[in-house]
Order: structure tokens, then C-alpha cells, then sequence
């Protein structure tokens, strides 16, 4: 009991891979502005390229693990994959309906989500995390709360569907991370979302080809930023961290992005960006140092 309470400790390698993944998650935002490409195709992309990256590579090392898989794993692993596609999937058309700010701060909600299905998996949620969470998706308020006026009922759904859908993907990896490597598990979640993507890239009547040479570097960047070195990382940490402190931890994707935005385009922040910026960092100190008190499972 001990050696399993130590081992849900936040150390510095943790929280510096932490940090690493948000960072890479936040240049998304700036990669698919300057590929200027239709989003489904880019979520498609992202995840095919990703794939065909770690597809070989689990061959390679992992054969024997992903030939003694039992179904339920499997089961579970498609399940993650398909979950990632449903967020981009519902995610992206909100979009469309609604500003960016009111959907980022509706998909923002997904620690929400986390800490309550989390509930019925037997992981319960401290509530130093609690307060944390709540501080975070202030922030997100503070930021975006405007755009949240004029309200648009399929647009909200839509968002919210993303939120869910992205705490379910979140969950299920934690889950799969205790008993599965790395590598496997990824693999088979990026082919799964890939090949739920094209679907959806042509049932939306959305290109696959015709794009231009600088289109097709930014999608291997997103593949390789974005996907690999954030959503991949966070995979990776899942294996020893509570699902709600990633999904807390993602919170900050909107401050990565406006610095970024800041050095990329000149495109100086509202002074919201930073009252936001202050309350979801201080949510995700509170959530992060949350991981270090042992939280007794539910009986």
C-alpha cells in the first residue's frame, strides 16, 4: 500500500513532461492557423500520420505484448481511440456555431467530466483537486466568458459532446496505461481515431488531397508536435498520474497559445487572457500538488 501510495507522487520528471506536453498542444492552435486547411482533414491527418509513425515502431519493440493482448484490452484500446475521434469529431463542428471562445470554454470543462465518471471507476478526486479544477475552468471563463452571450443550443451540445468524449479517451487511457506500454497503446488509439477521421472527412465532403507542400509539412508538424510530443506525453504520464491532473493540466492550451500567438502574429491579449491565465495556472498548482496526498479508493 505504501509503494502504491508513493508511487502516485508528482516528481520533478512528471511535472517537467507535464509542462513539455502543454507546450507542444498549445502550438496546435498556431500549426492549423497557418495551414489554413479544412479542420476535419487536419484532425485526419494529425492522428494518420501520428499512427504510421508508432505503428512500426510498436511492431518493432512490442510484438509480443500486442500478440498476448486479451480482447478486453483490445476492446478498451479501440474504445480510447474511437472516444478521441468522437471529440475532434464533435469538437470541430462547434466551431462553426459558435465563437471560439464560448466552445473552448465548454470544451474546457473536461476535468468537470473526468472528476464525476471518474467516480464510478473507483477514482475518487481530492478536494484540494476539486478546488483546482474549479479554478482552472474559471479561468477558461474569465477568458472566454463573453462569447458565451449568444448562445447556440446544437453548438453547445456539440462543444459539451467534446468535453465528455475527451474525458472518456482521458479515463480510459489511465486505465489501459497500468497493465499496457506505451507505445502498443497509442498505436492502436491513433489508427482507430485515423480511420473513425476519414469517415467523417468524407462523409463531411472534406478533401484528402490538394493541398499545398507547406500544408503537408504543418500536418507531419501537428503529427509530430501536437500529437506526438502532447497528446502521447500525456498518454505516457497517465501510467503514474491521475486522469483530472492531465485533463486540468490541458487547461493551459489557451495560454501557451496566446504567447505563442503573441510571437507567431504580433497579436497582443486582452487583459481577461491574463486575469484567466492566473486562475487556470493556479488551478493546475492546486490539482498538480493535489496528486501528492493519497486519496483512500472508494469502498
Amino acid at each position: 500500500m505504501a509503494a502504491e501510495a508513493a508511487g502516485s507522487l508528482m516528481s520533478r520528471r512528471h511535472l517537467a513532461l507535464l509542462g513539455l506536453g502543454v507546450v507542444a498542444v498549445s502550438f496546435s492552435a498556431i500549426f492549423i492557423r497557418l495551414a489554413d486547411a479544412p479542420a476535419l482533414s487536419v484532425a485526419f491527418y494529425r492522428n494518420a500520420i501520428a499512427a504510421a509513425v508508432l505503428v512500426p515502431l510498436a511492431f518493432a519493440r512490442h510484438r509480443e505484448e500486442l500478440r498476448s493482448l486479451t480482447r478486453a484490452q483490445w476492446v478498451a484500446a479501440l474504445a480510447s481511440g474511437a472516444l478521441l475521434a468522437l471529440h475532434f469529431a464533435t469538437w470541430i463542428p462547434s466551431l462553426s456555431l459558435l465563437s471560439v471562445g464560448a466552445s473552448t470554454v465548454l470544451v474546457t470543462t473536461q476535468p468537470v467530466w473526468v472528476a464525476l465518471f471518474g467516480r464510478f471507476l473507483g477514482e475518487r478526486v481530492a478536494g484540494r483537486a476539486a478546488v483546482g479544477i474549479a479554478l482552472s475552468v474559471a479561468g477558461a471563463f474569465v477568458i472566454f466568458g463573453a462569447d458565451l452571450g449568444s448562445s447556440n443550443l446544437r453548438g453547445d451540445a456539440l462543444a459539451l459532446a467534446g468535453a465528455v468524449c475527451a474525458a472518456g479517451y482521458y479515463l480510459a487511457g489511465r486505465s489501459l496505461r497500468k497493465r499496457m506500454s506505451l507505445i502498443p497503446y497509442v498505436a492502436i488509439c491513433y489508427t482507430t481515431c485515423a480511420a473513425i477521421m476519414a469517415v467523417v472527412v468524407e462523409i463531411g465532403g472534406q478533401p484528402f488531397t490538394g493541398f499545398e507542400p507547406k500544408v503537408w509539412l504543418l500536418f507531419g508538424l501537428m503529427a509530430l508536435g501536437p500529437h506526438i510530443l502532447g497528446h502521447t506525453v500525456f498518454n505516457y504520464l497517465l501510467a503514474d498520474v491521475d486522469a483530472a491532473v492531465v485533463a486540468t493540466a490541458i487547461t493551459a492550451e489557451p495560454i501557451g497559445a496566446t504567447v505563442l500567438a503573441l510571437a507567431f502574429f504580433g497579436e497582443t491579449p486582452p487583459w481577461t487572457v491574463l486575469a484567466g491565465g492566473v486562475l487556470i495556472l493556479g488551478g493546475i498548482a492546486v490539482t498538480v500538488r493535489a496528486q501528492a496526498i493519497p486519496v483512500a479508493p472508494l469502498e
